[in-house]
């Protein structure tokens, strides 16, 4: 049987520093670093993901998301494992219950690739994703809650589950009468587009529960024309685009960065959505943004660009009820 071509190709990723490094035709510096933080949060890029950066730049911002490095290996202050209470939240295995209205299941610990700056690098995936077994639980509990409308799939990356077992999931979440919305968090359309098949557009378009895709993109870089064609797919099969970033220093805190990003998005069709500040993570420190700039950054956001244009910029705190607006 041939696998489709998202998994072929996830296959073929780059899985360690010193391939990736030789094929952008950078020397492999600090490789005892880089393979010592590698063995705490493992390396993954698809061949579509690296292809978009240039060749020769240490300082590629799509580079920096993604290489391991001793800056990980720093103890900062402030900086924890569990930085947005994912644990406090966990209502089940695989179910956490953070925001009145809507749940978010954790779907699997797999991702398509593996962000330095991940909020859930260090998240226990081992008891805390929603297995076939557990599935059933968590449809019940749903069922049993009238005020919950909307389910986010979350992961990990929920489109690494194939496409048949999603179907089953998505056919039974639409069973629950007071569902009426789904959500999907995905940084495939961006890393690996050919995620995008048929088999997916179609369970997505044929359901009654109004589909939402909320794309991962950090910088106008990533805006391919593979991920342009899959938009475009997305937005005929009738699926709401939006895109959450995440800001980082040394890939995206500047504002002509962000304006580009913003004006890209929209010219394939996704709305800027969410732009948050960094989760304070356990290894990530070196991404944070210092507070006067993120001040400046904000201003200059509201002059350059029309409102529509403009994600909003929050940060999670543990326990709030909502994202908490900078």
């Amino acid at each position: 049987m041939q696998l489709p071509a998202w998994q072929t190709a996830l296959a073929e990723a780059f899985n360690d520093p010193q391939s990736l490094l030789s094929y952008l035709q950078l020397k492999p510096e600090n490789l005892a670093e880089r393979q010592l933080a590698q063995h705490q949060f493992s390396l993954k890029v698809p061949r579509h993901y690296a292809e978009l950066m240039a060749k020769g730049d240490p300082h590629d911002p799509l580079l920096r998301q993604i290489l391991p490095g001793g800056e990980e290996l720093v103890d900062r202050a402030g900086f924890i494992d569990d930085p947005v209470g994912d644990l406090q939240a966990k209502q089940q295995p695989g179910l956490l219950h953070k925001y009145q209205g809507r749940v978010l299941i954790l779907t699997t610990g797999a991702c398509g690739v593996h962000c330095r700056y991940c909020f859930r690098r260090h998240y226990p995936y081992q008891n805390g994703t929603a297995t076939p077994a557990q599935w059933q639980s968590i449809l019940d509990t749903i069922r049993n809650q009238s005020s919950i409308q909307e389910v986010i799939l979350s992961g990990g990356d929920p489109l690494m589950i194939h496409d048949p077992r999603l179907a089953k999931m998505v056919a039974e979440l639409r069973a629950l009468p007071q569902l009426k919305r789904l959500r999907l968090h995905s940084r495939l359309p961006v890393v690996l587009p050919q995620r995008i098949t048929p088999e997916l557009l179609e369970l997505l378009s044929s359901n009654r529960l109004q589909s939402i895709m909320v794309v991962h993109t950090n910088h106008p870089n990533e805006l391919s024309p593979a991920l342009a064609e899959a938009c475009e797919k997305m937005r005929s099969a009738g699926i709401t685009l939006l895109n959450q970033s995440v800001l980082l220093k040394g890939v995206n805190d500047d504002a002509e960065t962000l304006v580009r990003l913003s004006e890209g998005l929209f010219e394939i069709g996704v709305l800027p959505y969410y732009l948050h500040l960094l989760d304070r993570v356990t290894g990530a420190g070196h991404f944070e943004v210092e507070s006067n700039r993120i001040e400046s950054l904000k201003a200059q956001l509201l002059q350059q660009l029309p409102g529509y244009l403009v994600p909003r910029m929050v940060r999670e705190i543990a326990g709030e009820a909502s994202k908490t607006p900078v």
